[in-house]
């Protein structure tokens, strides 16, 4: 691990975001924007299908999910700034270890609702209850959601000294 982490310190990446002062406080703002707009976009979807603003139909929440999907790409690659800045403050970090674990599972629960459940949820309109197979898988979205989130925050509390 060492080795690896001494490659990534030796990177332009590293370089830029440690050399820079204003490089970090910037990729943070819009690392938090990229999870608003992610958990926004998301949360909102899975709360209608799970029964919440069932005035909306789950084909119009699902439309803004693709500016949640920019708010990821913001995210992922704002959080690759960091972790080229502070490999160790990461790779070392039982908090970021889960996190990562689960953006894998939100990632396979997204896979699962695409492939099983999604036919049944475009057609949904207005006042229309989704199946329970599908708020169950929404539920997990949620909760895999706050778990990232949560871990995101605890990265800063469970840093190793240096």
């Amino acid at each position: 691990m060492d080795a690896f982490i001494d490659w990534i310190v030796s990177t332009r990446l590293s370089w830029f975001v440690t050399e820079y002062r204003w490089v970090w406080p910037i990729a943070e703002s819009v690392h938090f924007c990229g999870m608003t707009m992610l958990v926004g976009t998301v949360g909102l979807f899975d709360l209608r299908v799970l029964g919440l603003a069932k005035g909306i139909s789950p084909a119009t929440l699902h439309a803004t999910l693709r500016w949640g999907l920019v708010g990821f790409a913001a995210s992922i690659i704002t959080g690759v700034m960091f972790i080229s800045g502070a490999p160790d403050q990461y790779f070392y970090n039982n908090a970021f270890k889960l996190k990562v674990v689960l953006l894998v599972l939100m990632g396979a629960n997204a896979a699962l609702f695409y492939r099983r459940e999604f036919a049944g949820i475009r057609t949904l309109g207005p006042h229309d209850d989704a199946q329970r197979s599908a708020k169950i898988v929404a539920a997990a979205s949620l909760v895999f959601l706050v778990g990232v989130t949560l871990c995101g925050r605890m990265i800063t509390f469970f840093r190793p000294p240096y």
